[in-house]
């Protein structure tokens, strides 16, 4: 064993030095682009900017940045933005709404069904509700219609979410879903949101990062696991009717303006396009964009399809639709297999030439490669996630740059990455990327103080701040 380890050795720390090397040639190339951005702190770069939003806050999507970045960047790089914006990664609609809050058209992708059924109900909540649906609303929300609905609509589980909930709690979801088959369909939306919103607080689980963490109460505890208590679970009447209290006041906060000021409001000028942006972005029209302001998942192994589990299984997918879901993301967890770009769009042949030349990458892709080989990674996926991930961001950065008017500007929120003791700098990588296709780099504006690395790999490697950036680019 002893022997082995030592020839090993060698040629780890020869693949260690050669990353080291590279990363610090990059650094110096990109020194004057680096600049700490006092105003982008952690709120601001994350939903907790949401907070206390009217709308944006309904629904705790961690994923999310803060209407205040978007709206920052709309207003301070050369002047007043004029044209379409678009956000490929668009989540729950934040850049949209943001853009239209501020009288400027905007198109979004969005993979997700959750986003995209809150990205709908949005829009209609807006601009197509009636006072007579108001009253309807105000009427849940004072009588709970459930509790006396004779009629219960069982919901689907997969396998992650069985026995989620209290069974009072599966039995009031039942009867809600039931009574609110009652309504019209616009109300319908407005009901099925809120009890979207609502179904971690009176569930047994709770998002953490890559998966479900189950409370003790659920009987789910694996034997040698350590007793997680999630605090209150929350009962569904109450949940459900302080959620619809809120929603409530938002509409009304929201469609005032448009009552008083017609020509104030914008929503009308929103596009969602649900799908892939992979699939989706070769099909959109060149030079169509004035910008581009979007968070992809981080390449840090969170398995979206598992943190929203409740709310898929709420929306009737099956564990297959689910599974193949988990597949149609961009590569940011280690059960992605690798995607066939070429068969996507056969002209992405020179983007994915600029990855298979990026010599940092190539060296980290050939650290983890060997590491996967010594039988040292706490997970064999991880060199194919690594290189899925930069290879369909190249794909997807060469094609804002095709859709981009010309010295139209991209704004991107990343977070760099570490595995297996090497920090993977993200922010310079699809850096250099995007100005082999097309790009200048104008800025990588650092967020203040830098978070740490997994505990996993703090534990084995010790702790290694991490850089979180906001990418400014600008098309030549």
């Amino acid at each position: 064993m002893t022997s082995q380890k030592n020839e090993i050795q060698p040629e780890t720390t020869e693949l260690l030095d050669q990353i080291v090397a590279l990363d610090t040639e990059l650094a110096k190339d990109f020194k004057t682009q680096f600049s700490v951005a006092p105003f982008l702190s952690r709120k601001v770069v994350s939903f907790q900017g949401n907070k206390g939003e009217p709308a944006y806050s309904w629904y705790k999507y961690k994923e999310a940045f803060s209407a205040g970045l978007v709206e920052y960047f709309l207003c301070s790089y050369g002047g007043k933005i004029s044209g379409k914006v678009l956000d490929p990664f668009a989540g729950i609609g934040t850049t949209l709404f943001a853009a239209s809050s501020q009288g400027i058209s905007a198109d979004g992708v969005e993979l997700l069904p959750i986003g995209q059924e809150i990205i709908r109900t949005r829009l209609l909540s807006e601009r197509e509700l009636t006072s007579h649906d108001i009253v309807t609303l105000e009427h849940w929300i004072a009588s709970l219609p459930w509790k006396e609905s004779p009629k219960r609509v069982p919901f689907s589980t997969i396998r992650i979410t069985e026995n989620a909930y209290p069974p009072e709690t599966i039995e009031a979801i039942e009867r809600y879903r039931g009574a609110l088959q009652q309504e019209n369909e616009k109300i319908q939306a407005i009901l099925r949101l809120a009890l979207l919103c609502v179904l971690e607080s009176v569930s047994y689980t709770q998002k953490d990062g890559q998966y479900l963490r189950w409370d003790a109460r659920s009987g789910k505890r694996r034997p040698g696991t350590k007793v997680f208590n999630k605090g209150e679970i929350f009962a569904f009447d109450t949940a459900i009717t302080a959620k619809l209290k809120e929603v409530l006041w938002d509409i009304r906060d929201v469609q005032m303006p448009v009552t008083l000021f017609p020509a104030k409001r914008s929503v009308k000028d929103i596009r969602l396009f649900e799908g892939s942006c992979l699939e989706v972005l070769p099909t959109l029209e060149t030079a169509a964009y004035a910008a581009v302001i979007t968070s992809p998942p981080y390449c840090n192994r969170y398995d979206y399809t598992r943190t929203y589990a409740l709310e898929l299984a709420m929306l009737e997918l099956t564990q297959a639709e689910v599974s193949h879901l988990r597949q149609e993301m961009l590569s940011c967890t280690v059960e992605n297999r690798e995607k066939d770009l070429l068969k996507i769009c056969p002209q992405w042949v020179s983007f994915i030439e600029v990855v298979n030349q990026q010599k940092l990458l190539q060296a980290i892709n050939s650290y983890l490669q060997h590491e996967k080989t010594a039988g040292t990674l706490n997970n064999n996926g991880i060199p194919r996630m690594v290189r899925g991930y930069f290879s369909e961001m190249a794909c997807i950065i060469g094609e804002c740059a095709r859709v981009l008017k010309p010295n139209a500007r991209l704004f991107m929120v990343n977070d760099n990455v570490r595995y297996a003791g090497v920090s993977i700098s993200v922010d310079m990588i699809l850096s250099d990327i995007a100005r082999s296709v097309g790009f200048e780099v104008e800025k990588i504006l650092v967020v203040p103080g830098k978070k740490g690395n997994s505990s996993q790999q703090m534990g084995t490697y010790g702790r290694v701040p991490l850089r979180k950036c906001v990418y400014v680019w600008r098309k030549r």
